[in-house]
C-alpha cells in the first residue's frame, strides 16, 4: 500500500499517554487524497503515484489541469504531489484516507516549506558570532566581519554566507512518531514540530531511516 499523503498543518497541542506524561504533537489535516495518476516504468521510465488534495472551484484551475483530473472523473483539486513507489497497489481515481495509510506508533518523514523570515543579517541567518562587545566598538556587534582578501582574490566568492533572504526553504523532518490517528476527522498527530506556518501544505511519507 502507498505510504504517503498530502495534508495541511493545523497547529501544535499536547496529548497525554497512559502514564500521564505530556507529549507535544503537531496536528495535521491529512487527506483525503485522490490518486490522479499512476506512473509506470513502461510509459514514464519510473514508478510513482501522483496524489491530489483539497477540492476547489473549477475556475481556479487551468483547462489543462482540469483535463488531467477529468480523465478519471476527479473533482478539481488544488495541490498535486508525486510519491515514488515501486508497488503502490492503487488505481487512478481511488480515494485514500489517513486511517488506511498510517497507524499508531509508526514513524514518518514530513516535508514542508519553512516560515519566511525576510531579509536577515548573518548573525540570525548563519549564527555568526559578531564582533567584540568591548574595546571601544560601537556598531560592529552584529557585523559579519571580513568578507574576503584584498589583492587576491580581490572579490567575494559566489555562495559565501552573509546577509540575505531567510526561510521559505523546503525542509524535511525525519522519524516523527505517529501519536494520533483520527480517521473520522482526517487528523494525524505526530510527536514534535513540523516545518511551516499554520495552514502550510506538508507531504507525509513513510520514514526512510527507521
Amino acid at each position: 500500500m502507498l505510504k504517503g499523503l498530502i495534508g495541511k498543518k493545523v497547529g501544535m497541542t499536547q496529548i497525554f499517554d497512559e502514564t500521564g506524561s505530556a507529549i507535544p504533537v503537531t496536528i495535521i489535516e491529512a487527506g483525503p487524497c485522490y490518486v490522479t495518476q499512476v506512473r509506470s516504468p513502461e510509459l514514464d521510465g519510473y514508478s510513482a503515484v501522483q496524489l491530489g488534495f483539497e477540492e476547489i472551484k473549477a475556475k481556479r484551475l487551468t483547462s489543462g489541469q482540469l483535463g488531467h483530473l477529468k480523465r478519471n472523473n476527479i473533482n478539481p483539486l488544488r495541490f498535486l504531489r508525486e510519491f515514488r513507489e515501486k508497488n503502490p497497489e492503487v488505481s487512478e481515481g481511488q480515494k485514500i484516507t489517513v486511517g488506511e495509510v498510517f497507524t499508531l506508533g509508526e514513524y514518518v518523514d514530513i516535508v514542508g516549506t519553512s516560515k519566511g523570515k525576510g531579509f536577515q543579517g548573518g548573525v540570525k541567518r548563519y549564527h555568526f558570532k559578531g564582533g567584540p562587545k568591548t574595546h571601544g566598538q560601537s556598531d560592529r556587534n552584529r557585523a559579519p566581519g571580513s568578507r574576503s582578501s584584498g589583492t587576491t582574490p580581490g572579490r567575494v566568492f559566489k555562495g559565501s554566507r552573509g546577509a540575505g533572504h531567510m526561510g521559505m526553504d523546503q525542509v524535511t523532518v525525519q522519524n516523527l512518531k505517529v501519536e494520533l490517528v483520527d480517521a473520522e476527522r482526517n487528523l494525524l498527530g505526530v510527536r514534535g514540530a513540523v516545518p511551516g506556518p499554520k495552514g502550510g501544505v506538508v507531504v507525509i511519507k513513510g520514514a526512510r531511516k527507521q
